[in-house]
C-alpha cells in the first residue's frame, strides 16, 4: 500500500471530519518494564508472537516451550498490552507488532512490551494498522539496523521512536470496532470449515467400514461389498513427456506435479504449452471432471496429491509426472476412496525410491479394499461432494471476506 498523501484516510465513516494527526508512537504507548521477578507466571504461560494468529501461548502455537532454565527476568504481558517482536519473518523483515487479545504471560527479552496510553490511542486500531505488512514495513524500515545473521538491532525507546497518523480517540474506537465484527465473521467461517472438514472425515470412516450403508431407490440394502484390488478398480493414464523448453509465455495450460495440490488444483506459478500442441497431443487433453494425481512426491504430510480438473483446467495437457485415474468403477468414488489414511500409508509403504519418491501403479495394483456396487458408489460419491459443495462455498466465503477487510485496511489508514 502507498502512503496516502494527505492526512484523510480513502474511506471513513462519516460522522468524522477532523484530519488525522501526525502522532509520534511514544504518544500512544509507553514501554513496560514490568518483569516475571515474583515467577507469577511459569513456563507453561510464556507467549509466543504470530504474524497471522498475534500473541498465543507459546506450547499451543509450538507443541512445547522454548523458555530457558529462568524466566524470572521475562517481560510481562498483560491483555492489551502492544509487544513488538524483533524476529525477521518472510513478510515483515524488521518484525511485527501486534497486540494482545489474550491471557496474560510473559516474553522473553527478545521482545519489546508497551503500554497503550488510553488517552489518545485505542489498542485494537494500533493493532490494525500494523496488520497491514506494508504499514508495518514502512515505520520499521528506517529504524532498525541489521546485525550479523540477520538480527534486528533496535533499542525498545527507538521501536516507538517515528510517526503514524492517527484519528481521534472516538474514530479509532469506531474504525476498530467495525473490523473486530469483520473478524468474527472471519473466525466463524474458519470454524464452519473446520467442523465440515471433522464431519466429512467422520462420515468417511462410517461409510468405507461399513457402519453406515446407503439404500437403493426402493428402500432396500445394496448387495455386500467386495474385495478388489486397487489394480482392478483403477488405472492411471500417465502424461506426455513435454520438455521445459516447450513453455510459452501464453497458449494451453500444462497440468504439472507443482499444479497438482491435496484434493485441489494450485493455480501459481503455470505454464503453457503452443496451441498447436492440443491438435498434436489429444491423447493427453484434460478435461472438466477428471482427477489427477502427482506421481512424484505423491504424499505430503499424510496426505495424497490428488485433484479434480476444474474449469480453469479444463483442456489441459498432461505432464509425464502426473496421471489420470480411470476406471470403469465411478470416479468420483475413487477419488474418495484415495483419501482414506490407512490407504494412503499402504501407498507410501510401497512407493519406490525416496529422493524423490515416485509412484508407480503396479507398485501398488495388488493392495486390497473393499468397494460396494456401482449403483451405491454413486451414491457415496454424491453424498460425499454435497459435503465438498459446502466446504468449498464456505471457503470461498472466507477468502471473500479476507480479501474485503484487506481492502478496507488499505483504504481506512493514512
Amino acid at each position: 500500500m502507498e502512503k496516502l498523501l494527505g492526512k484523510i484516510p480513502q474511506i471513513r465513516f462519516p460522522e468524522f471530519k477532523e484530519t488525522w494527526e501526525h502522532k509520534k508512537l511514544s504518544d500512544l504507548l509507553s514501554e513496560s518494564k514490568l518483569k516475571n521477578t515474583d515467577l507469577k507466571y511459569d513456563k507453561d504461560e510464556v507467549l509466543s508472537v504470530s504474524g497471522e494468529l498475534g500473541i498465543v501461548n507459546q506450547i499451543e502455537h509450538l507443541g512445547r516451550s522454548y523458555a530457558g532454565e529462568s524466566v524470572h527476568n521475562y517481560g510481562v504481558v498483560e491483555t492489551g498490552d502492544i509487544v513488538y517482536t524483533k524476529s525477521p519473518l518472510k513478510a515483515n523483515p524488521f518484525g511485527i507488532i501486534k497486540l494482545n487479545k489474550g491471557k496474560a504471560g510473559i516474553v522473553s527479552t527478545l521482545y519489546a512490551v508497551y503500554k497503550v496510553n488510553h488517552k489518545n490511542a485505542f489498542g485494537a486500531f494500533i493493532d490494525y494498522y500494523f496488520s497491514l505488512d506494508a504499514n508495518t514495513n514502512r515505520y520499521l524500515r528506517p529504524l532498525v539496523r541489521k546485525g550479523a545473521k540477520n538480527t534486528l538491532q533496535i533499542t525498545n525507546e527507538e521501536a516507538i521512536s517515528s510517526e503514524i497518523f492517527v484519528p481521534t480517540i472516538d474514530e479509532q474506537k469506531r474504525i476498530a470496532s467495525f473490523l473486530t465484527v469483520l473478524d468474527k465473521k472471519i473466525t466463524q467461517l474458519k470454524q464452519k470449515k473446520n467442523l465440515l472438514e471433522h464431519y466429512k472425515k467422520g462420515v468417511m470412516q462410517k461409510i468405507f467400514t461399513q457402519e453406515l450403508r446407503f439404500k437403493d431407490e426402493n428402500g432396500k440394502e445394496f448387495p455386500n461389498w467386495q474385495k478388489k484390488t486397487l489394480g482392478e478398480i483403477f488405472s492411471i493414464f500417465n502424461g506426455y513427456a513435454f520438455a521445459s523448453e516447450d513453455t510459452v509465455t501464453e497458449g494451453i495450460l500444462w497440468v504439472k506435479i507443482a499444479d497438482v495440490g491435496i484434493q485441489e488444483m494450485r493455480k501459481e506459478n503455470l505454464s503453457f504449452l503452443p496451441y498447436d500442441y492440443f491438435e498434436k497431443h489429444k491423447k493427453f487433453i484434460l478435461k472438466k471432471g477428471d482427477y489427477v494425481i502427482a506421481l512424484t512426491r505423491p504424499i505430503l504430510s499424510g496426505e495424497l496429491k490428488i485433484a479434480v480438473i476444474d474449469d480453469f483446467f479444463n483442456n489441459s495437457l498432461l505432464n509425464q509426472r502426473v496421471g489420470k485415474i480411470v476406471s470403469e468403477h465411478n470416479t468420483t468414488f475413487v477419488y474418495y476412496m484415495l483419501q482414506l489414511s490407512w490407504l494412503i500409508k499402504a501407498i507410501e509403504n510401497n512407493i519406490a525410491g525416496t529422493d524423490p519418491p515416485n509412484l508407480s501403479p503396479k507398485e501398488i495394483d495388488f493392495i486390497k479394499i473393499s468397494i460396494p456396487q456401482k449403483k451405491e458408489q454413486n451414491k457415496i460419491a454424491n453424498f460425499l461432494a454435497t459435503i465438498d459443495d459446502k466446504i468449498n462455498r464456505t471457503e470461498n466465503q472466507l477468502q471473500q471476506t479476507q480479501e474485503y477487510k484487506k481492502g478496507l485496511l488499505q483504504k481506512m489508514f493514512c
